[in-house]
C-alpha cells in the first residue's frame, strides 16, 4: 500500500482490514495454495491482513511479502509472528521498482493493491519481470460499482460514490475489478482467467451481516467521512444519511450483494518471456 491509500492507517482501519480478511478468507483464498519449495512474492502486503492466510495455506512455500510502508511492514511482521508463521519474510520495496532480479519468483500474489495505484499496468509488468518463465500470478480486487442492496437508497449510493471519487482523485480506481482481464493481458500475462466471487448477505447469514456489511463495507465507506466533507463532495448530513442507510441493510429484512474478482495468469515460457 502507500500511494493513494484513501482509507488511512489508523487503528480503526487496521481493525477493518483484519475483519475483512477473516470474513472473506474462504471466498477469496480457499483455492489459493502453492507447492512446497516454491518461491512466492506478495506484492503490497500492507499490514499483513492477507499474508497470514496466504502463508498458512502454503506452509511449504517460501513467501516474500513486500510493501512500500515501513510502518505497515512492522505490523505485518507482528501479525505473522503471532500466527506462528515461519515461511514468510518481509522487505520494504516499491511495487513499481522491485529490488529483485528477473525471474526471481515462481509465483506472485497481489490483493487489494492495484486499486490504489495510478499505474496498475506498470506494477503488473514489474511483477511479471520478476517471475520466472511459466510463473503464475493471482490478482484480487473489488469493484464498488457492483454493490447493490435493499432497501435501496440514493444517499447510500452517493456515500459510496464519495469513496469512488476520492480514490480517483488520489490516482486509484475503486472500480478496478472489472478491468483485471485487460490489465493483466496488456501487462503481458497469458492464459488470463477471471472469476467473480460474489458475496450475498441476508439475515440467514448472520456472520456476514456483521463481518461484511457492518465491519467491512460500511466501515470502509464511513471511514472516508472527513475527507469527503473536506473535499466538498458531501455534506455531513447527507453522508451520515448514506452510512445510516447502509447499516439499515444489515437490519432484519435487508440484503446486500457485492462482487470481488480473482484473476490468474502466467508468464510465457518462450525466449521473449
Amino acid at each position: 500500500m502507500g500511494r493513494g491509500y484513501v482509507h488511512g492507517y489508523d487503528g480503526p482501519e487496521n481493525v477493518r482490514l483484519q475483519d475483512q480478511a477473516r470474513t472473506l478468507e474462504a471466498l477469496l483464498h480457499a483455492d489459493t495454495s502453492y507447492p512446497p519449495g516454491s518461491s512466492v512474492l506478495e506484492a503490497g502486503c500492507g499490514v499483513g491482513a492477507q499474508t497470514v492466510a496466504l502463508a498458512a495455506n502454503s506452509p511449504g512455500a517460501r513467501i516474500t511479502a513486500v510493501d512500500i510502508s515501513f510502518a505497515s511492514l512492522g505490523q505485518a511482521r507482528s501479525r505473522a509472528a503471532a500466527a506462528g508463521l515461519a515461511n514468510v519474510g518481509f522487505q520494504q520495496a516499491d511495487i513499481l521498482a522491485l529490488p529483485f532480479a528477473d525471474g526471481s519468483f515462481d509465483h506472485a500474489f497481489v490483493c487489494f493493491v492495484l486499486e490504489h495505484l495510478p499505474h496498475p499496468k506498470a506494477a503488473l509488468a514489474e511483477i511479471r519481470r520478476v517471475l520466472r518463465p511459466g510463473g503464475s500470478i493471482i490478482a484480487i480486487e473489488g469493484d464498488h460499482g457492483s454493490a447493490c442492496f435493499y432497501p435501496d437508497s440514493a444517499a447510500a449510493r452517493a456515500a459510496i460514490g464519495c469513496l469512488v471519487d476520492l480514490q480517483r482523485r488520489a490516482g486509484g480506481d475503486a472500480l478496478i475489478g472489472r478491468r483485471l482481464y485487460p490489465l493483466l493481458a496488456e501487462a503481458g500475462f497469458e492464459d488470463v482467467l477471471v472469476s467473480p466471487r460474489m458475496v450475498y448477505v441476508d439475515a440467514s447469514k448472520p456472520e456476514l451481516v456483521d463481518g461484511f456489511i457492518r465491519k467491512t463495507f460500511t466501515a470502509m465507506v464511513a471511514g472516508v467521512r472527513a475527507p469527503a466533507i473536506a473535499a466538498g463532495i458531501a455534506t455531513p448530513e447527507r453522508f451520515d444519511a448514506g452510512v445510516a442507510a447502509l447499516y439499515r441493510t444489515a437490519a432484519p429484512g435487508g440484503t446486500f450483494c457485492y462482487t470481488f474478482f480473482k484473476a490468474t495468469g502466467c508468464k510465457a515460457t518462450g525466449r521473449d518471456a
